[in-house]
């Protein structure tokens, strides 16, 4: 049994004080400081690891006015605080130790939007992609890109002075700034914008903070004027924050703005920005070229940037392999195919922009020209892309690359801390060489990629920060790089801002960073906002690489073994791709229903290590505890954990709040599928709660949902009564004391009668075996789950008449439990016994060469993550089966005319067989459908997630927010397919209406039957 865990340290008694003078004030929003949330706030997408005192999510300007106006009482001037974003920094921008304020929750309104000027008003919270969406109705975008744009707040953006792909025809963020409203340390509103000589004249006469800080601005650009000019470097990614090189704008006028983008939260609070919009290109394609090595791809590049693309992007072998196994590759891996005999260890996109499909296709000609002649044909082959769809898909990938080069075995892995220095674009090949010189000398391996249009360079060593001797490499390795990007006229911080690498500012401003902290002065005299970066006024020191806690040394406690052992959660690097703003995303449900961070894959990750940490540091290890647990005595057990369930010394334990995240987790495997590192909550999750439910009494519905498969067939004889009760006022609430609600009912109809009535055998290994070849070949076997077989038989019942339209002999598996729902609530030595029960049913079926089909996505790839290792058989999913069988299928005309249809795709489905859509659209093409899949998130059942009464707000929440608009706009000509049960039974729960699973849609189809199912009154 685990003991009873208690976090390290406590709140400071000063923040305890602040949080409550916080709400005296009419502080708005919400205040955060139990461990949970702190252990979640204490990492970003950097190597360093610091625990705030608290958090704060404001409600709007009025709540930081709030908060920067009782930091300023005598009680509270030893506080300091940080914006915060997105949280994707990889230098520990936002990373202190004081109090985070956090706008991204409650800030993320868009105010304003006005085609006619092309600007735009958002709050500091607004992510980038959210903006975007908002504004393409308009033909219009916010340009700067950014491969974190899902997930980036405006305020971040601003913040760090973000760019990307792109920034030579776009610029940097703060190119297109127009005004920031900000809070100042003393509690201004103040809204920045560019000032002529008049308006600068008046504001510098004020007598308040606001005239102080354009008088010393002012001054210094004007006595500091011929130095600037000489120590800024002239590059496309010049030095950011406090940028006083572009104080003064080409038309003449003052810009604060130059000073506050880029400057990481050490000046003000960014409240609300307004911004320069773009008209989208109208058309655009990419010329995907492939090299034999990186240095030839890079060399190659400025022939492109030549050529006058819109922008240039190189990456290396490591990245692209990477790639391939990676969730996107399946949609593009037809324009980057193999070279016979030669492998490509480097490739270059070139984007090509037009405002016309000629000047599109003329363009494209001159570059593909260029690069079919002479020297310029270095390349092993191109492929361009030109449909919308596979420009942005290429894209993705693309940025994808950070997070991928996490995804790597063992505990050594790419880091960040040099990734993105900046030299001037023709020194960048040579630049590049030196510095993989550099870092093979150390014995490092590395992965790069870059935006080599601007000269920059993404690169990120592989090390093992538990390790004393890596951990002394991230100081060697930062020096010697600083001084190689100083010698080729570059700067160190090319994109992702200063954080803890600001101990390397002043050698690069040299003689006029004490300008910089004159200006850190006029802002914030008593160097509260996020102390120690950037600028630190005169006797305060900043953070130096070093003297900054790692991550690496709670992963140093932990051990390697145990990091390995559970399912990467200690591996998560932090780019927060679960944080994905999009509706229609899969990826993260409950982080998308409820906005709090440690509802994400990322803080649950998070919450994890610490977990582990603290069971470490107590000598446990969680394997072990595992194997006593299933060993021990029930009853024994049973009245230990009463005990420790009724003794309220344990309220205060660790392990609550981690229990308490992994409750909303609906078990979807979104993270398990597109997290870049592949943390798999669902896996993870599970061992815990066995865990600590060894510990703890477990509600009432866990044994319930637990026993769900073995226990339906007795319930489904006494079909009438159970009715009763999930169909009667007095039942359901009899249930919901039970912790279960919104139960489906059980239909009449009766797979096994309808089997035998119809003539379809059960599948035993001994009739399979005795089948001829041929027979065998010509036969196949429906591995119908307990829900499916049980709630919505008529699925495996349309399959049993597809099967044999297309001339098949069906099978019925026999009946078996998948054990799904005992795996997700962490009953996981029962479901060990029942998986390998079930896999040996299967092993000797698949062993007979006979196909066998799922019919549920979930339930069927449940057989390729939870039962991997115990069975080597492939459960096929419908689509996969059909696809191999297309010749059979033939569609009536008479049929289809005149409908549409559209497939509404599990998630487990979407992001774990990648392939499953378009296959789906080979199926449907066969028989003269274009099948169009619908653009949808989560319906939030996930399985029993969406029965359990605790559940059911966020899970009707999530079907608001993509898949009833779906419903209610399909009209009578439309056929709606649902390929989950559990998605289908949400739709009846909610809207009252039956969705077909696409078997029945089929079936109906090659019958010669007019009557599709569709989206019908239930």
């Amino acid at each position: 049994m685990i003991p009873r865990l208690r976090p390290n340290g406590s709140i400071p008694l000063p923040a305890v004080g602040f949080f409550q003078r916080l709400i005296e004030a009419g502080f708005d929003g919400d205040l955060e400081s139990g461990a949970a949330s702190r252990t979640v706030f204490s990492t970003d997408n950097s190597i360093y690891q610091i625990e705030p005192t608290g958090i704060l999510f404001p409600r709007g300007v009025e709540d930081l006015q709030i908060t920067a106006a009782v930091l300023s009482e005598p009680a509270f001037r030893g506080i300091t605080v940080a914006p915060r974003g997105g949280g994707t920094g990889t230098n520990g921008q936002s990373l202190t130790s004081g109090i985070v304020v956090d706008c991204s929750r409650h800030m993320n309104s868009i105010l304003e939007i006005d085609p006619i000027r092309r600007i735009a008003r958002v709050q500091a919270g607004v992510v980038k992609d959210q903006l975007n969406q908002a504004l393409k109705p308009y033909g219009l975008f916010f340009a700067p890109e950014l491969s974190t744009s899902n997930r980036a707040t405006i305020g971040g953006m601003v913040s760090t002075d973000a760019c990307g792909q792109g920034s030579c025809l776009y610029g940097k963020t703060s190119n297109h700034v127009l005004g920031l409203r900000i809070v100042l340390a003393d509690g201004t509103d103040w809204w920045s914008r560019p000032l002529d000589e008049a308006a600068l004249e008046e504001i510098v006469a004020r007598e308040d903070r606001v005239g102080e800080i354009h008088r010393t601005a002012d001054r210094i650009a004007r006595e500091k004027r011929d130095r600037i000019a000489e120590i800024f470097p002239k590059l496309n990614r010049y030095m950011t924050g406090y940028d006083l090189a572009h104080i003064r704008r080409s038309d003449g006028r003052f810009d604060l703005n130059a000073i506050l983008c880029g400057s990481e939260g050490t000046l003000a609070m960014i409240a609300e920005a307004e911004l320069n919009l773009l008209p989208i290109p109208a058309h655009a394609a990419l010329i995907n070229i492939r090299y034999g090595d990186f240095n030839t791809a890079l060399e190659d590049a400025r022939t492109l940037v030549a050529l006058n693309v819109a922008s240039v992007e190189t990456v290396d072998e490591k990245v692209l392999g990477l790639a391939r196994g990676d969730i996107v590759w399946t949609g593009i891996a037809r324009f980057f195919p193999d070279d016979a005999g030669r492998t490509t260890n480097g490739i270059n996109i070139a984007e090509v922009l037009a405002d016309d499909e000629a000047e599109l296709e003329r363009k494209l000609a001159e570059v593909t020209a260029a690069l079919a002649t002479g020297a310029n044909a270095r390349h092993l082959g191109y492929t361009i892309a030109r449909d919308h769809a596979d420009v942005e898909a290429i894209w993705s990938m693309r940025k994808r690359a950070v997070g991928l080069l996490g995804n790597v075995d063992g505990p050594v892995r790419p880091v960040a801390f040099v990734e993105d220095t900046a030299v001037p674009p023709e020194n960048l090949a040579a630049y590049i060489r030196e510095f993989r010189a550099l870092l093979d000398g150390a014995g490092l391996s590395y992965g790069m990629f870059g935006h080599v249009d601007a000269g920059v360079l993404h690169v990120r060593p592989a090390l093992d920060l538990t390790r004393n001797d890596h951990v002394r490499l991230v100081r060697e390795v930062s020096d010697a790089v600083a001084a190689l990007t100083r010698r080729y006229g570059g700067v160190l911080w090319g994109e992702h801002g200063k954080g803890v690498r600001s101990e390397y500012v002043p050698e690069f401003f040299g003689d006029l960073y004490p300008s910089l902290q004159e200006i850190k002065r006029a802002f914030d005299p008593e160097n509260r906002l996020n102390p120690g970066k950037v600028a630190a006024p005169s006797g305060q020191a900043l953070l130096k690489i070093d003297d900054v806690p790692l991550r690496g040394d709670t992963d140093r406690i932990i051990g390697n073994e145990i990091r390995a052992a559970f399912d990467n959660a200690a591996y998560c690097n932090g780019n927060g791709a679960c944080f994905d703003f999009d509706k229609t995303s899969p990826m993260c449900p409950s982080y998308k229903a409820t906005r709090d961070r440690r509802f994400s894959p990322k803080g649950r990750a998070a919450l994890m290590r610490e977990w582990l940490r603290l069971l470490a540091e107590k000598g446990i290890d969680p394997r072990q505890e595992a194997k006593r647990l299933r060993q021990s005595v029930p009853l024994a057990r049973f009245a230990r954990r009463v005990f420790n369930s009724l003794n309220p010394q344990n309220r205060d334990d660790f392990s609550h709040e981690v229990r308490a995240s992994m409750d909303t987790c609906l078990a979807c495997k979104a993270c398990a599928g597109q997290c870049p590192v592949k943390v798999s909550v669902p896996a993870f999750r599970s061992k815990f709660l066995e865990l600590y439910y060894g510990r703890y009494l477990r509600p009432l519905k866990d044994p319930l949902v637990a026993a769900i498969e073995t226990t339906l067939p007795l319930v489904h004889r006494i079909r009438p009564a159970y009715n009763l009760v999930v169909g009667t006022r007095a039942g359901r609430m009899m249930m919901r004391v039970a912790g279960l609600t919104s139960l489906p009912r059980l239909p009449r109809i009766s797979l096994a009668k309808e089997a035998a009535r119809l003539g379809v055998p059960l599948a035993t290994p001994r009739r399979i075996e005795t089948l001829s070849p041929h027979e065998r070949e010509k036969s196949v076997i429906f591995v119908a789950d307990a829900f499916t077989a049980y709630f919505d038989p008529e699925v495996a019942v349309a399959a049993i008449g597809l099967a044999r339209k297309m001339g098949l002999s069906p099978f019925l598996a026999a009946s078996h439990v998948n054990g799904k729902a005992l795996h997700v609530h962490g009953y996981l030595g029962r479901f060990e016994a029942a998986a390998g029960r079930t896999a040996h049913y299967l092993q000797r079926l698949d062993d007979a060469g006979v196909a066998l089909v799922g019919l549920d996505p979930s339930m069927t790839l449940a057989f390729r993550s939870e039962y991997k290792g115990i069975l080597k058989a492939t459960i096929l999913l419908p689509q996969e089966w059909l696809v191999a069988n297309l010749g059979r299928l033939a569609a009536s005309p008479s049929a289809i005319k005149g409908r549409s249809f559209r497939l509404m795709s599990h998630c487990t489905e979407r992001t774990n067989a990648p392939a499953s859509i378009a296959q789906w659209k080979r199926v449907f093409g066969s028989l003269g459908i274009d099948l169009q899949a619908a653009e949808t998130g989560c319906c939030g059942m996930a399985g029993t997630f969406g029965h359990e009464a605790r559940n059911r707000p966020i899970s009707e929440r999530l079907y608001a927010m993509s898949w009833k608009r779906e419903i209610d706009a399909a009209g009578d000509t439309d056929s709606l397919m649902a390929t989950g049960y559990s998605c289908r039974s949400q739709v009846k729960e909610i809207d009252n209406k039956r969705l077909p699973h696409p078997f029945q849609v089929i079936d109906k189809i090659i019958s010669e039957n007019p009557d599709i199912p569709q989206a019908d009154v239930a």
